[in-house]
C-alpha cells in the first residue's frame, strides 16, 4: 500500500529546530525522524511513500536527492574514495513521491491535495511522520481490511502523567490527583483508510475533524487500541527521550537489523 507522510506543518512547538527545518526532518540520532517512520512502514512491506511538503519543502527534497546510503551505512572504502562497498544492510528501496502541498494547509488539505497520488488504491496508509512505535502494522490492516469502516487511526495511551486539578467555582482547589491514563486514549497519527475517505471531506476542513465526524455518525470509523510502545516527538524533552534510545541502541520501532544497534561506523580499507 501507499502510505501518505504530511511533513509540511511549522513544528511551532519545537521551533528551536524547526526555524531552520521542518519538523519531520529534525534528527533522531543520525538521520531525520521521518526516516525512522519510513523504515517502520518499510519494514512491514510499504515502500511507495507520497510526501505532502509544505514548510522549508526544499530541506527535503535535498535529502532525498542528495542521501547517500554509504553515509549512513558500514562500509569499505578503496581507490580513496573511488569504490565503496557497503556492509550488512541493503539500500533503502523507496519510491518517494514529494507534492508541495503549501505552508499554511492543514492535513486535511495537505491529504486532498494528494489524493491522485493514491487513485487506485483500495486502501493507503497516513502518518503525522513526527511519532514512533512498535505497533504490529500488519494486524491493524488486517483488522481493518475485515471491517466495513472506511478510518481506522491507532489510539495510544499519553506518554506522560498529568496532575488534575478539581477547582470550584471561586478558584478553590478541591483536589490535585494524578490521572489516570487507564481512562485516556490519544490519536497516535498513524491512520489506514480507504479510497472512500475523499468522500468525506470537504474544501478546508481538517482531517480528524469533520471528515471524522461524519464517519462517526455513520459508524465507519474504528480505532486500534496500541498499549506497546509509542512516542510523538512534540517538544525538545520529547526529542531528548528519544536520542537518547537511540544512543542506548534501543530502537523498538526499526527492524531487527537496526534495533539494538549503536550508530554505524566508517570502516576504511588501506
Amino acid at each position: 500500500m501507499k502510505v501518505v507522510l504530511f511533513c509540511g506543518g511549522l513544528g511551532t512547538r519545537i521551533r528551536e529546530y524547526s526555524e531552520n527545518i521542518p519538523k519531520p526532518m529534525i534528527p533522531i540520532g543520525q538521520q531525520p525522524i521521518m526516516w525512522h517512520v519510513m523504515q517502520y512502514y518499510s519494514h512491514h512491506g510499504h515502500r511507495d511513500f507520497v510526501l505532502c511538503l509544505g514548510y522549508k519543502a526544499n530541506v527535503v527534497k535535498e535529502f532525498f536527492l542528495n542521501h547517500r546510503h554509504e553515509t549512513f551505512a558500514d562500509c569499505v572504502v578503496t581507490g580513496g574514495g573511488a569504490q565503496v562497498e557497503t556492509l550488512g544492510r541493503k539500500r533503502d528501496d523507496w519510491r518517494v513521491t514529494m507534492i508541495d502541498t503549501g505552508i499554511w494547509r492543514n492535513i486535511g488539505e495537505r491529504l486532498w491535495a494528494v489524493r491522485e497520488h493514491v487513485r487506485g488504491e483500495e486502501m493507503f496508509l497516513a502518518n503525522y511522520s513526527d511519532g514512533l512505535t512498535d505497533l504490529d502494522l500488519g494486524e491493524v490492516v488486517a483488522r481493518f481490511k475485515a471491517s466495513d469502516k472506511i478510518g481506522c487511526f491507532v489510539a495510544v495511551r499519553p506518554p506522560l502523567t498529568y496532575h488534575l486539578a478539581d477547582i470550584g467555582e471561586n478558584g478553590e482547589v478541591q483536589a490535585f490527583r494524578s490521572s489516570n491514563r487507564a481512562d485516556i486514549w490519544i490519536n497516535g497519527g498513524y491512520f489506514v483508510f480507504r479510497k472512500e475517505i475523499f468522500d468525506y471531506m470537504r474544501d478546508g476542513e481538517e482531517l480528524v475533524l469533520e471528515p471524522f465526524d461524519r464517519l462517526i455518525r455513520e459508524g465507519k470509523l474504528m480505532a486500534y487500541k496500541h498499549e506497546g510502545f509509542w512516542r510523538s516527538m512534540d517538544t525538545l524533552r520529547d526529542r531528548q527521550v528519544l536520542e537518547d534510545m537511540v544512543e542506548r541502541g534501543e530502537m523498538p520501532w526499526l527492524p531487527g537489523d537496526y534495533a539494538g544497534k549503536r550508530q554505524p561506523r566508517l570502516v576504511a580499507a588501506e
